[in-house]
């Protein structure tokens, strides 16, 4: 037996140890019992006893009552059910489908949230995609067209290092939200999931593209698709990096325009719902509340497999019995 598997052990039955309170009464009577056997014998002196051999088998022979105790305490142990166990796990999930469709036009690079709109809604996606264990999530990105950076996946190692590597440039510069609409939506309209999601976020207002807005919406809502909408930007005017004809970056004040009307429509008509952020936290935020709002059904189902261990102690326990008969009629037969 694996002396490393005793770090795991564990008793079925532990009250089985009060026996071992037996072990000094045994040891009382052997020696009562010993002290019986002796004869008396007045003489005036011992000195002239000193100094007479004892025998080897009177000394060994509380060997037989060592074996003895062993023998008892190991089946004792045997009897608490020495028993290592180990769990395993069934998990039966019902996902949800989420893409997230992501503005990076250039009015994205605005440093209302730091470092800029994009760098933020990047962190906090990615910080959104890890609470999501069971479910597959997809990644469309959309400027003045969209494109689809990472299909819907469960590989969320794969999906977070696409949403790190967007950035502004990537496509046609401009705001085609209905084209940012419609491509996450194709990308659930085949989806089997008990729910599909598309989280749509943008800093502007719908001013390019091939796909009407309205017209993506009225598709999202024809495949049952819940749209959670996110405005991104502060109030007012934002500083925004501008390239000057020396090639210097100056930062400019510019007017910060989402069109909220456009964004709560498409929400409310879908069964989901508009946030603002006007900063990072408040970005934060909103992904947790709509991490909140859909919640995965995860049901896990644990099994403990247990493994005895009492042979062994057992078969020592025996054998201790074994050897004190043997020893006990062979080699110290002739003692009392």
């Amino acid at each position: 037996m694996d002396l490393l598997i005793w770090k795991n052990i564990t008793f079925a039955y532990p009250w089985c140890f009060w026996l071992l309170l037996l072990i000094p009464v045994m040891i009382y009577w052997y020696i009562k019992r010993g002290q019986r056997q002796q004869g008396a014998l007045q003489v005036s002196s011992i000195q002239g006893l000193k100094g007479l051999p004892v025998s080897w088998k009177a000394r060994l022979r509380p060997v037989l009552l060592v074996l003895r105790l062993l023998a008892y305490a190991a089946l004792v142990t045997a009897l608490a059910r020495p028993q290592t166990s180990n769990t395993s796990e069934s998990i039966d999930s019902e996902g949800i489908d989420i893409v997230l469709s992501v503005d990076i036009s250039g009015s994205m690079l605005a440093e209302d949230l730091r470092p800029n709109r994009l760098e933020a809604a990047k962190k906090v996606a990615v910080e959104f995609v890890g609470k999501r264990v069971s479910d597959r999530i997809g990644l469309v990105i959309f400027s003045g067209e969209s494109f689809t950076q990472c299909p819907i996946t469960t590989d969320h190692a794969v999906l977070n290092n696409q949403i790190m590597q967007i950035k502004s440039g990537m496509l046609q510069d401009g705001t085609a939200i209905g084209m940012g609409l419609a491509t996450a939506v194709d990308r659930l309209r085949s989806s089997q999931a008990r729910s599909k999601v598309i989280i749509l976020l943008t800093d502007g207002v719908n001013n390019t593209g091939l796909v009407d807005p309205l017209t993506a919406l009225e598709i999202a809502k024809a495949f049952k698709i819940r749209v959670y909408t996110i405005g991104i930007g502060t109030y007012g005017k934002a500083p925004f990096p501008m390239t000057m004809p020396d090639g210097s970056i100056q930062m400019q004040m510019q007017d910060v325009q989402i069109d909220e009307p456009l964004m709560k429509k498409i929400s409310s008509e879908t069964g989901g719902k508009y946030f603002r952020a006007t900063n990072t936290t408040a970005l934060q935020k909103i992904y947790g509340e709509i991490d909140n709002l859909e919640k995965t059904k995860v049901e896990i189902t644990s099994y403990r497999h247990y493994a005895e261990h009492f042979f062994p102690l057992a078969m020592i326990a025996l054998g201790c019995l074994l050897l004190e008969v043997l020893l006990r009629y062979s080699v110290f037969r002739s003692l009392p």
